[in-house]
C-alpha cells in the first residue's frame, strides 16, 4: 500500500461550482439594486412627472404663449400627488442653491432665471416662482458697474419670489404672456457719446442676445426716445419684437415670461470674445451685422471694379473735430495726403448725425483718420482689411488709445497704426513753459486722477501733426491696401 493519500479529482470542479454561486449571488444583489433605483415610482406618470422642472409641476396653469399644458388623468390620485410634490421638493432645493446673479466680468452683472416669471416693468420688479429663489436680489443693468459716475442715474431692479398660490397675498396674474424671453438693459449711464454707446450697450446687447436669431424681447430701462430713434435699426436686427419702455409701461401690466436675463453681457472694449459667446460668434458677426442694417456695401476694402485702374483712388477719411483735440492743420493733410494719391473726405460727426449716412461714408472708406476720441467708434463701419490710423495726443495717453482703438482693431480685420503727437506739435507747448510737469512729467499729473488727466489733455490741447511725418505714415498705410476685386 502507499504511504500517503491522493486529493480526488473532483475537487477542482467543487471550486468551479462555488465562483458560479457567488458570481449567481452577486448579479441578483445588483439586479435588486438597479429595481429600487429606477422602479420606484409608482406608475408611468409618476415617473413623467418627475421629469418635469419644479414650475411646470406646481404651476401647470401658468404656462404662457397660450399653449395649455394637460394635467395628469390621476391628478386627484392621493399617492401620485405625494410623489410629485416631493420631488418638487427636491428639485427646488437644488434650484435655491444656484445664484440668480453672477459676474460676468470686472464691468458687467447679470442675472437670470427661466420658469414662472412675472415682470412689472413701471416699478423695476421682477417676481419669480419661489422655486427659482428663495431671497432677493437687486442689480443695475448697465455695463459700467466699476464707475459710480456712470451708475448713479442708472434705476435698480429687483428680483424675488411671489407667494405661492395657496399663501396669501395672491401672486399677481399675467396680463400679456410671451414665449419668448426677456432681455432687461438700461441705456442710461454715459450713452450719447457714441463710444460708449457702442462699448457699454450695442456690442453687450449683441454679445446677449444674437444667439435668440431675433426671438427675444427687450425691456428698455431709463429710456432716451432719442437714443431708441437713433438706433433703431439695429435693435430690429437683434429682436423681432417692438421694445418695452420700462420707464412709461402701464403701471398694472404684469408681463409674464419664460425666462429673463437682466443685464448684458459684457467682454471687452468695442469687442466679442467667441469663446465666451453661446455659439462661438465674434466681431466679425457683429460687423456683418452692421452691413445689413445699414445696407453697408463693402465687406473688404478690395477696390472697386477692375483692380488694374489706376483712375481709383483709395479713399481716405479725416475725422474732423473743432471744440477739442483739433487738427490746427486739416488743410495741409488734405493737399499732402491728395498728393500721395487719395481720394481725401473730410467729416465731422456728432451727436445729430445721421448715423445710417455716416456709416456709409465710413464703409467706403479704405483709410480713416483721427485724433483719440469717439469719432473713431466709427471703425466699426470700416471695411476689412482697411487701416484705422489713431493720432495720439501727448500726454502719456498711449495705453488709452491701445485700450479703446487699438486692442479692438485686429478683432475686427482692420491693420491699426498709431501718430503720436510730440511736443512741437500740441497747443500744450504753447500754454506752459518746457519744463512744466505737463510736458516733462505726465505721469505725475495721471497720479491726480482721471479728471486732472481729462482736463489737462483730451479737454485743453489741439495738434497740428508735422506734415513730413504724417506722410511717412500714410504710406506706410497704402502698402498694407488690400488688392484685388471686391467680394460681393
Amino acid at each position: 500500500m502507499k504511504s500517503h493519500r491522493i486529493p480526488p479529482r473532483f475537487e477542482p470542479r467543487r471550486t468551479g461550482n462555488a465562483f458560479i454561486i457567488a458570481a449567481m449571488l452577486l448579479s441578483l444583489c445588483i439586479l435588486s439594486l438597479i429595481k429600487a433605483r429606477y422602479c420606484s415610482v409608482p406608475n408611468a406618470k409618476s415617473q413623467a412627472l418627475a421629469e418635469l422642472e419644479p414650475m411646470e409641476v406646481s404651476g401647470l396653469a401658468t404656462q404662457t404663449g397660450g399653449g395649455e399644458a394637460a394635467l395628469p388623468e390621476d391628478e386627484e390620485d392621493e399617492g401620485n400627488t405625494k410623489t410629485a410634490q416631493k420631488i418638487v421638493a427636491e428639485k427646488t432645493a437644488i434650484d435655491l442653491s444656484k445664484p440668480i446673479c453672477s459676474e460676468t466680468s470686472k464691468r458687467s452683472n447679470v442675472c437670470e432665471a427661466e420658469g414662472d416669471i412675472r415682470l412689472q416693468a413701471s416699478s423695476h420688479t421682477i417676481l419669480l416662482h419661489p422655486s427659482l429663489t428663495d431671497g432677493e436680489w437687486k442689480t443695475k443693468p448697465y455695463c459700467r458697474k466699476h464707475d459710480p459716475p456712470a451708475m448713479k442715474n442708472i434705476k435698480e431692479w429687483t428680483m424675488k419670489p411671489f407667494s405661492s398660490s395657496s399663501e396669501p397675498p395672491p401672486p399677481p396674474q399675467c396680463t400679456v404672456n410671451y414665449t419668448v424671453p426677456a432681455l432687461v438693459f438700461s441705456i442710461g449711464g454715459f450713452t450719447g457719446n457714441l463710444f460708449h454707446d457702442f462699448t457699454d450697450v450695442i456690442v453687450p446687447l449683441f454679445i446677449s442676445s444674437y444667439q435668440f436669431r431675433g426671438e427675444v424681447q427687450f425691456v428698455v430701462a431709463d429710456i432716451k426716445p432719442w437714443w431708441v430713434s437713433k438706433f433703431m435699426v439695429i435693435l430690429k436686427q437683434l429682436s423681432n419684437y417692438d421694445i418695452i419702455d420700462a420707464n412709461n409701461d402701464d403701471q398694472e401690466a404684469v408681463r409674464c415670461f419664460p425666462r429673463v436675463i437682466v443685464g448684458l453681457s459684457f467682454h471687452k472694449e468695442l469687442g466679442v470674445d467667441p469663446s465666451k459667446t453661446p455659439t462661438g460668434y465674434s466681431i466679425l458677426e457683429f460687423k456683418a451685422m452692421l452691413r445689413k442694417a445699414y445696407g453697408l456695401e463693402r465687406p473688404t476694402a478690395a477696390p472697386w471694379g477692375d483692380p488694374w485702374d489706376i483712375r481709383r483712388k483709395p479713399r481716405m477719411l479725416i475725422i474732423s473735430r473743432k471744440k477739442t483735440r483739433a487738427f490746427l492743420n486739416e488743410r495741409g493733410m488734405t493737399d499732402m495726403a491728395m498728393s500721395l494719391g487719395f481720394d481725401v473726405r473730410v467729416a465731422e460727426p456728432d451727436i445729430t448725425t445721421d448715423l445710417a449716412k455716416f456709416a456709409r461714408l465710413v464703409n467706403s472708406a479704405d483709410v480713416m483718420i483721427g485724433v483719440h476720441g469717439a469719432g473713431l467708434t466709427n471703425m466699426v463701419f470700416l471695411p476689412e482689411g482697411a487701416v484705422l490710423i489713431q493720432v495720439v495726443p501727448m500726454g502719456g495717453l498711449d495705453w488709452l488709445a491701445r485700450d479703446t482703438f487699438g486692442q479692438p482693431s485686429p478683432d475686427m480685420q482692420l491693420k491699426y497704426m498709431d501718430y503720436r503727437i510730440q511736443a512741437d506739435e500740441s497747443t500744450l507747448s504753447e500754454q506752459y513753459p518746457g519744463d512744466h510737469p505737463v510736458l516733462k512729467d505726465p505721469y505725475s499729473i495721471h497720479k491726480q486722477g482721471w479728471n486732472a488727466l481729462s482736463k489737462t489733455y483730451l479737454d485743453n490741447q489741439n495738434v497740428r501733426p508735422h506734415l513730413g511725418r504724417l506722410r511717412n505714415t500714410l504710406m506706410d498705410a497704402l502698402k498694407h491696401l488690400p488688392h484685388g476685386r471686391k467680394e460681393v
